[in-house]
């Protein structure tokens, strides 16, 4: 006789695996927490964290608070009083629905639950560790919800080890409390970390929220954008194309209040910005889109930051007329010629095609710096360096430290026949399309991609700084250059600051969002030292999650990308040589960083074969 195999999971694992779902780190029950207060009407909600959140998380609101049946029930599995029927679910504005919220934290935490009704003459309390209710009580309290979570994952050990650093974790926290925060400027926040406040938030419009989250700069940088259909209803504003950056981090997109993640409506925004930013460059913009509820479903994704549109092509349409409006009504960038003057009531509102371009192309080109010239050069410099292609999207490509394995010994050795690499002697090298350099050996002819190989050079070079003891000697700013970010950003860069004062940068706080760069690299030459910081945030963000690529590979490869000597460059026969010598010398000659071939050998039999 068989025994029966499925079996109900007890309440307490399932709802640790619900709490896997929903909270995977403190920023994941931060949010959950925030968004409880925004839903119980709170005008006031003040966060505070201790150890990034590991040790304490606290939120004090003053909403309207629980009576004791709903203390004690809100920490139980998908009970909740925003839905009763499935219906309902197509009719959401409340940022929480499931029920799922506490019970989850709870779960995996030792959670106090302080609540008081304003009719209510005593508050009650709730102490829940594991999903279990250890202490139910009639205290003293103000109206409102107070709520601590304390020791984060104490009965799942596996998960508290893959918590990262305390700076790391904070990070996510304090993007959590933005994203949040934003679209709710009627309420006061504050956020408080290990008894240092980094926000305190006054209630007021948006443009002054934004302004509080993202710096006083700000005020200045701001455009409105509005549009309104019979269905849709955007609003928030947009940065001025002169302040495009080299990151991703001023974009931000809302549904009915509730940050999301859209790539498609992205593409809208960034399309509207066409010709008047460089390539590589990013708009900043921080917009809400109102929506019937029965047009989206934000059900899709347990933490509800992706969304399904019944229509994302009206969506995409109106997001992207919204913007052009507001571009050519403010007349955004300088350099664009309008050959008739615009009325002052020109309506820029008609719904067109993405792919339309909005204005005449703009010559972008800029000078890039080549530090082996000793004269100015004549050859026209590209910036045609698109960091996307070349890094940033380039998952294909082989990394750096498996390259080696990918070498084949003898092949090297042809190439490098006739090459005395100690004497580095001159060899004979001419430069094709001001782009590659082709050598003379006795084995035959290599050509050479300069920028590839130079980029090779740098990365190593910088590699090899960032391993030394001590700091590279900087060049001192006459006037120390002002870099402005956001407080994610500020910590990321406190992060990886000991391995840029390695390389030469000397850096210091100004603001709680500001820093002054006193000094940069001796071979930065005209490189935009800002740019150069905001790529480095960049790239740590984008390859945040891949593990083999750490922090100096990714450092060393910024560097190389910015600083290298780029295609169409006409350059000297002492620079042609210094760049073969000491590709040569490099350990992995054969490939940039990014894995892209540099060089191509051509033998002597093949050269006469080719004249058989």
């Amino acid at each position: 006789m068989s025994l029966d195999i499925i079996k109900l999971l007890p309440d307490s694992v399932a709802n640790q695996i619900a709490a896997g779902e929903v909270i995977q780190r403190p920023a994941s029950a931060v949010k959950e927490m925030l968004e409880n207060s925004l839903d119980a009407g709170a005008t006031q909600i003040d966060l505070v964290v201790k150890d990034a959140g590991k040790t304490m998380i606290m939120v004090v609101d003053n909403g309207c608070g629980m009576s004791e049946t709903d203390a004690r029930l809100c920490f139980e599995r998908h009970a909740t009083s925003k839905i009763q029927t499935a219906n309902d679910l197509f009719a959401i504005r409340t940022m929480g629905f499931r029920g799922e919220a506490l019970a989850s934290i709870a779960a995996v935490a030792q959670v106090e639950l302080k609540t008081r009704r304003k009719e209510d003459e005593y508050a009650v309390k709730i102490v829940n560790e594991g999903s279990v209710v250890k202490e139910q009580t009639i205290t003293s309290g103000p109206v409102g919800t107070t709520l601590t979570v304390k020791n984060l994952f104490f009965n799942v050990p596996a998960r508290r080890g893959f918590l990262k650093t305390n700076a790391a974790e904070m990070r996510h926290i304090v993007d959590v409390f933005t994203r949040v925060t934003m679209m709710n400027p009627e309420v006061g926040f504050t956020l408080t970390s290990d008894g240092k406040e980094i926000y305190h938030l006054y209630p007021g419009n948006l443009k002054q929220r934004i302004v509080g989250l993202m710096g006083n700069v700000y005020d200045e940088r701001l455009l409105p954008v509005r549009q309104e259909t019979e269905k849709i209803k955007i609003n928030g504003y947009i940065v001025k194309s002169e302040y495009s950056k080299k990151t991703r981090g001023d974009q931000f997109f809302f549904v009915n209040k509730r940050f999301i993640k859209h790539p498609y409506l992205n593409h809208a925004v960034e399309g509207a910005y066409m010709e008047m930013i460089p390539k590589d460059n990013f708009p900043g913009y921080f917009i809400n889109i109102d929506i019937d509820p029965a047009e989206i479903d934000i059900n899709i994704h347990p933490t509800k930051t992706e969304v399904n549109f019944l229509d994302q092509n009206l969506v995409y349409a109106v997001l992207h007329a919204a913007v052009r409006k507001a571009i050519g009504q403010h007349n955004l960038s300088s350099q664009i010629d309008f050959n008739s003057p615009a009325e002052p009531n020109i309506d820029f509102g008609k719904v067109v095609s993405a792919d339309t371009p909005l204005f005449t192309s703009v010559d972008s080109s800029t000078t890039s710096f080549n530090p082996f010239r000793t004269h100015e050069s004549s050859g026209k410099i590209s910036s045609n360096e698109d960091w996307r292609k070349l890094y940033g999207e380039r998952v294909d490509e082989p990394k750096d430290e498996v390259v080696n394995s990918l070498v084949d010994e003898d092949d090297i050795n042809d190439l490098l026949r006739g090459i005395n690499l100690e004497k580095k002697q001159d060899l004979p090298c001419i430069q094709v399309n001001n782009s590659y350099i082709v050598v003379a050996t006795e084995s035959g002819l290599l050509l050479i991609d300069q920028q590839a190989a130079h980029e090779r050079i740098l990365f190593e070079k910088y590699l090899k700084m960032m391993d030394s003891s001590v700091n590279t000697p900087s060049q001192q700013e006459l006037f120390p250059i002002p870099v402005t970010l956001s407080q994610n950003d500020v910590s990321l860069l406190k992060e990886i600051m000991p391995e840029m004062e390695k390389m030469g940068f000397a850096l210091q706080q100004a603001s709680p969002t500001s820093f002054m760069i006193m000094g940069t690299p001796t071979d930065l030459g005209d490189n935009d030292p800002v740019a150069l910081v905001e790529q480095m945030l960049e790239n740590q963000k984008c390859n945040a999650k891949d593990v083999s690529i750490t922090r100096k590979l990714n450092l060393a490869i910024t560097m190389a990308t910015r600083l290298s000597v780029k295609e169409n460059t006409k350059l000297s026969n002492e620079e042609m040589q210094n760049i073969v010598n000491q590709l040569f010398s490099s350990s992995v000659p054969e490939l940039s960083p990014s894995g892209k071939k540099i060089m191509v050998k051509i033998l002597n039999d093949e050269i006469l074969t080719m004249f058989d």
